[in-house]
């Protein structure tokens, strides 16, 4: 199970990467403006990352905020991008939400269902 949601956040992480990098006319859209889109990309990548990397969410909550950094700073050199202060904190906080979503559905689980030996 691990693998698969380690596939997952990695695939996520790629497509977010590719819509936030890539040709504006690829982006997919969803009526909820530019920084819901945002926020929604980056919960998900936070919850799956935080998901399939359980032992490292604090290292992991640190690499999401310094990625999500070098990809508004790679914007300056993509044509038709804009890299924006605002977009960076939405991206980031977004991103360290997911992981803590993903630290309470963990917390919630092991508090209903306690492993047996």
């Amino acid at each position: 199970m691990t693998i698969l949601l380690r596939l997952v956040a990695w695939g996520l992480a790629a497509a977010v990467t590719f819509a936030t990098l890539g040709p504006p006319r690829y982006r997919p859209h969803v009526d909820i403006g530019q920084s819901g889109e945002h926020a929604l990309a980056f919960v998900l990548v936070g919850l799956a990352f935080g998901l399939a990397y359980r032992r490292s969410r604090l290292l992991i909550a640190l690499v999401a905020v310094a990625t999500t950094g070098a990809i508004e700073i790679l914007q300056f050199w993509a044509p038709g991008r804009h890299a924006r202060l605002s977009d960076f904190v939405v991206d980031a906080l977004a991103a360290c939400a997911g992981l803590a979503a993903a630290a309470a559905l963990d917390w919630i689980i092991s508090r209903n269902w306690p492993q047996t030996s």
